[in-house]
């Protein structure tokens, strides 16, 4: 494992919003229960899905860490891995996402696969501004950690910063990052450490390991 790469870019705050109308497109569920089952996914500006092949690369690095996990999926959008985390026996998930449209049509797949489910829930939110409550709100902090924002918004380093300084990490949490490729300052708590990293077109993942103090 590598220490992540620190930079003294100061993050910055950004409009933040994604619209959404209607149910365009698919993505479908890799592995545990729900495997093969397609999930339709809003149309909007900045909604990204993670990719299959990197999604599949993903919980293949997680597969013993998933189970009875708790997870967070932060700026959601299409919800994919945090769907992908329950699927596979996570015990808690929680999705994060501004956009009112895109947090409905989640909870309404929320409502088709896990009615009943006790600890998984949509919150439609602010991320930023969520993440300076601390995690209370949630029962406590996670374990994994989804963090993939939009694209050229200066998001990412502010997200993770908070994550870290707002408790919401348990002691080793995993945490899974996703950028543009072209994103070269990146500021990292300096306790969360590279575990795997991987390239695919004009997207850059890697996934993290917090080193408890």
């Amino acid at each position: 494992m590598r220490e992540a790469q620190k930079s003294h870019k100061q993050p910055q705050s950004a409009a933040r919003n994604r619209s959404a109308t209607s149910a365009t497109g698919q993505i479908r569920i890799i592995g545990g229960q729900w495997r093969g089952r397609k999930l339709t996914v809003p149309s909007g500006d900045g909604l990204r899905p993670t990719t299959d092949r990197m999604r599949e690369t993903l919980f293949n690095w997680l597969q013993f860490e998933v189970p009875y996990s708790r997870c967070l999926d932060l700026f959601a959008g299409t919800g994919a891995l945090g769907f992908e985390a329950l699927s596979r026996q996570a015990s808690a998930v929680y999705w994060s996402e501004l956009s009112p449209q895109v947090s409905r049509h989640l909870n309404t797949l929320l409502q088709q696969l896990a009615p009943e489910h006790p600890s998984a829930k949509v919150i439609q939110t602010d991320a930023l501004t969520w993440l300076q409550q601390g995690p209370e709100a949630i029962g406590g902090p996670v374990n994994i950690a989804f963090v993939d924002p939009p694209f050229h918004q200066n998001l990412l380093s502010e997200s993770c910063q908070a994550l870290e300084q707002q408790g919401w990490l348990a002691p080793n949490a995993w945490i899974y990052i996703e950028h543009e490729q072209d994103l070269k300052d990146v500021q990292l708590p300096s306790n969360w450490l590279i575990y795997r990293e991987k390239k695919s077109g004009q997207v850059s993942a890697k996934l993290l390991q917090r080193q408890a103090s």
